[in-house]
């Protein structure tokens, strides 16, 4: 256990330009995450960004296995699958099983990229959990770059999109191209998966996309605070389970999901409490 809370050696490692740049690449994501999360969980999108994360992996083994960086794949991969969703979810009764399709799909094919790959075993590993060394200098300013292009069309299209969100069929009858937003969206949504992959894994990529944002939607039904919110919870959870995992060695993931469901349990104890007051 002493592992676990060794301080001295969690501020030795902070000196480490790879420790540096995860937590750059983390507070980089939570903001991203953060943002993109209310939305997400206002349209339901939950399943999809599972069903994404896991052609995240996909694209991620492909890149293993031809030797290219595994950001790229893993980007080109979550692109693919936000696409297919965009565009094969024509009504949302057929949204759950074209996901199951896809996701079915990626994992299968994913599979067999891994079995393929006769590289290092902690490579594959790192794919589905996340690792502390995955990214580096070139992934970062991958990692940048994306995200900025995210926050730039976000900004954009937002005040359409959040009106599509709320009250698809009023806001199709003022005339917003609601099919046309829904793919735009399907698309940030896949590469803010794909950063995701690189940090928490291909399994666990809800944690940071989904648990903050549901968590700020417990304590308040305002658009604006609850973005606000999930953009500090989900900046809590990915540094301080970057930090808490340093000492251990153990994958990021581990830590980032438990202060993301922690959160989330507080928000929502938080939440109950303040209904039965008011009530």
């Amino acid at each position: 256990m002493e592992n676990f809370f060794n301080l001295p050696l969690t501020f030795e490692l902070l000196g480490y330009g790879f420790v540096q740049q995860m937590l750059v690449a983390g507070a980089v994501l939570g903001v991203v995450a953060g943002l993109l999360g209310p939305l997400v969980v206002t349209r339901k999108m939950a399943f999809a960004v599972h069903g994404t994360s896991e052609l995240a992996f996909t694209g991620g083994a492909a890149a293993l296995l031809v030797g290219v960086g595994v950001g790229y794949g893993a980007l080109a991969g979550s692109v693919v699958a936000a696409l297919l969703l965009g565009l094969l979810s024509r009504r949302d009764s057929d949204r759950d099983s074209v996901i199951g399709a896809i996701l079915a799909f990626g994992l299968g094919l994913g599979v067999l990229f891994l079995f393929m790959y006769k590289g290092r075993s902690a490579n594959k590993f790192g794919l589905l959990t996340g690792q502390i060394v995955s990214v580096g200098s070139t992934d970062l300013w991958l990692l940048i770059g994306a995200s900025v292009a995210v926050l730039a069309v976000l900004a954009f299209i937002y005040r359409p999109l959040h009106f599509a969100s709320v009250d698809a069929g009023v806001a199709t009858a003022r005339g917003v191209p609601v099919r046309t937003l829904a793919v735009v969206f399907a698309v940030l949504v896949g590469i803010a998966t794909a950063l995701s992959v690189q940090i928490v894994g291909a399994l666990l990529v809800l944690s940071l996309m989904i648990t903050p944002a549901a968590a700020a939607g417990r304590v308040t039904a305002s658009p604006v605070k609850a973005t606000v919110l999930a953009v500090v919870f989900a900046e809590i959870a990915v540094l301080l389970g970057i930090l808490l995992s340093l000492a251990p060695g153990v994958p990021v993931s581990a830590f980032v999901t438990a202060v993301s469901f922690l959160i989330y349990l507080v928000c929502r104890a938080f939440g109950g409490s303040r209904s039965r007051v008011d009530a």
